[in-house]
């Protein structure tokens, strides 16, 4: 090989390598931006991956957030805009995936914080309970807008009123990274762990 070829392949595999660094992440076929803007805050994808059932997909997870986070702790403890987005890979009844986000909620949250979590925890059922179902490519958000609280939208529309307290977000987060996640290797994808 010559030296004008060995450089045009060098070249070659540097561009390629830079559009790979520019392009957004995918996911089973889900793109993911990153970033994104959320409330006049720029979020960076944390990570990403894929909820399992048994054997099968049921949605692509993703957190954003403003700094990067290692730990759940990092996690709660960033301050600033977060999103959680969820993707569904297949048809889903609503109510069901309502009651195994309530389940998984009820597991990760601190007991003494149960009290005050139980109206949220409601308001979130009723959005679940007023969609009947989600089919594959639908998406929904959890954000946490400072000032605001939890916002929690259905393909793209807000539903119902903000959720004002920070802990009420922190234990939507806990249902994917607290001490009992609903899918351990996906735990390890949004806190940027896994390959």
């Amino acid at each position: 090989m010559t030296f004008t070829h060995r450089c045009s392949a060098a070249l070659a595999m540097l561009t390629v390598s830079a559009s790979m660094l520019a392009a957004p992440m995918e996911v089973s076929g889900i793109k993911l931006a990153d970033p994104i803007d959320l409330v006049s805050s720029k979020l960076q994808l944390n990570g990403a991956g894929i909820r399992y059932k048994a054997i099968f997909k049921v949605y692509v997870a993703a957190l954003y957030l403003e700094k990067k986070a290692a730990t759940p702790e990092e996690a709660y403890a960033a301050s600033g805009a977060k999103r959680i987005s969820i993707t569904v890979l297949r048809e889903i009844d609503s109510n069901e995936l309502g009651k195994s986000f309530t389940k998984a909620f009820e597991e990760n949250a601190p007991k003494a914080e149960m009290s005050r979590l139980i109206p949220g925890l409601l308001k979130m059922g009723q959005v679940f309970s007023d969609q009947k179902k989600l089919v594959a490519g639908e998406n929904f958000t959890v954000d946490w807008v400072p000032g605001t609280g939890t916002v929690i939208s259905v393909k793209g529309k807000p539903q119902g009123e903000p959720i004002k307290e920070v802990e009420f977000f922190n234990a939507m987060m806990r249902i994917w990274l607290g001490s009992k996640p609903a899918d351990w290797k996906l735990k390890d994808e949004l806190l940027g762990k896994a390959a």
